[in-house]
């Protein structure tokens, strides 16, 4: 079974070419199937879209990586060949471990982030309904929420995280002495706006206005900070009123325009406005940023903002990097397991990998607890209580199965294993 991964990020591509490949969640289940059918074979597919990526994984018995790159390329409109410089392609081991780094938080932007696991299981939940999630990628999938978790909880990767929406109060700051004499605008009201509200909150601004296309959501996030709610159509004519706007809808066009900017200046008589665009594509057109008295900002220009913070997590990155090094050993003697027809070998290395994973788990959790200055012994004596506990766990789990049959079987089988 071959796996692939395509795509592009903000490593690799400018905003502007990555919102032509960006893809809501209601129309995952249309390009999934249209993504399968270009390809000779259906693979198994999911597509992964954030604001930061555009990323395609793939399974099927052999590669099909040129129909992936053309049917990507046709649905951002752009010529495979000026496509192929703005990806990466990651094949087998290299796109599981991909799959884990991203998951991790690793490959984020923001080193450590959490927003891209939940992202990343809207995805596999999009390819599961859409009947493209097969066992390989859903293997894929839930091995890589597994290692993130365990990153998260054996590691310090994210500790000192600034996220977006902090990156954002921050400029603010700087703009405005007192960020709570301003009045703030948010257009959206999506999971990335209710976590910039939740962080300009905390300033107690003089205003605070939810626009969205839906009332009754911006209506509900509105009531959560103590603000008002108004229509998105409203927007135009109401956007003299605030000193800062942040934006972050599904919009495939931009819907605040250089004209509608000029004009609120022009009512502002010139008072400077901040506005953060998160979205991708865009939701306020770039000309806007050559305004005078504009402050605008991309996901890409809080690039440098949300790096400051990374120095203090670069030594939780190789303990890390243990764990899902282990977790792509055992990824793909599962997958040789599969398709060998000796798997009795395979069987042999997966039982090898997985011991590798628990070893580098628990040798993990244990510098943690070391490095927070924990005594010595407890710390040994915890680290090889875990191993034990899970070299142990499916035999005793057998032991205690249900069905008089299988416990007997399982234990004739345990004692020759551990007891002789």
């Amino acid at each position: 079974m071959a796996v692939w991964a395509l795509g592009l990020n903000h490593n690799t591509a400018p905003l502007d070419l990555r919102g032509r490949f960006a893809f809501a969640l209601d129309q995952l289940t249309p390009a999934l199937q249209g993504l399968r059918t270009s390809h000779v074979k259906h693979p198994e597919a999911a597509i992964l879209s954030t604001c930061n990526r555009t990323e395609v994984y793939c399974a099927s018995d052999s590669p099909q990586i040129d129909h992936t790159l053309g049917w990507l390329a046709q649905a951002g409109g752009v010529p495979a060949d000026a496509l192929r410089d703005h990806t990466y392609l990651l094949q087998d081991g290299g796109a599981a471990r991909h799959a884990f780094r991203v998951a991790s938080g690793l490959d984020s932007m923001v080193l450590g982030e959490p927003q891209i696991l939940g992202q990343m299981k809207d995805a596999v939940r999009a390819a599961d309904q859409a009947g493209a999630l097969g066992t390989t990628l859903n293997q894929l999938f839930q091995r890589s929420f597994s290692i993130a978790k365990e990153v998260r909880s054996s590691t310090e990767i994210g500790s000192h995280s600034i996220s977006m929406a902090a990156a954002a109060v921050k400029l603010a700051s700087n703009l405005f002495e007192d960020l709570s004499q301003i009045k703030i605008l948010f257009v959206g009201a999506g999971e990335m706006i209710e976590l910039a509200a939740t962080h300009f909150a905390a300033k107690k601004p003089a205003g605070f206005v939810i626009a969205n296309r839906t009332l009754e959501r911006g209506h509900k996030l509105a009531t959560r900070f103590g603000g008002a709610v108004m229509p998105l159509a409203e927007l135009p004519e109401r956007l003299h009123e605030f000193d800062a706007v942040v934006s972050c809808t599904a919009s495939t066009l931009p819907i605040i325009g250089l004209g509608a900017v000029e004009r609120a200046l022009k009512k502002r008589r010139h008072r400077p406005i901040f506005m953060v665009d998160l979205a991708v594509p865009r939701d306020i057109e770039s000309e806007v940023k050559q305004l005078d008295d504009v402050y605008l900002y991309t996901v890409d220009d809080l690039a440098q903002v949300v790096q400051s913070g990374q120095a203090n997590r670069q030594a939780a990155v190789g303990q890390a990097e243990a764990i899902i090094d282990a977790g792509v050993q055992s990824f793909m003697s599962w997958v040789g397991q599969r398709d060998s027809a000796d798997g009795v070998v395979s069987l042999i290395q997966q039982l090898n990998a997985k011991a590798d994973s628990w070893r580098s788990i628990e040798i993990a959790r244990a510098r943690k607890r070391l490095a927070k200055g924990e005594d010595v012994d407890a710390v040994l004596e915890a680290l090889s209580h875990g191993l034990t506990q899970k070299m142990l766990h499916g035999a005793m789990a057998e032991l205690r199965a249900s069905n008089t049959e299988t416990r007997q079987d399982a234990a004739e089988a345990i004692s020759r294993i551990f007891l002789r």
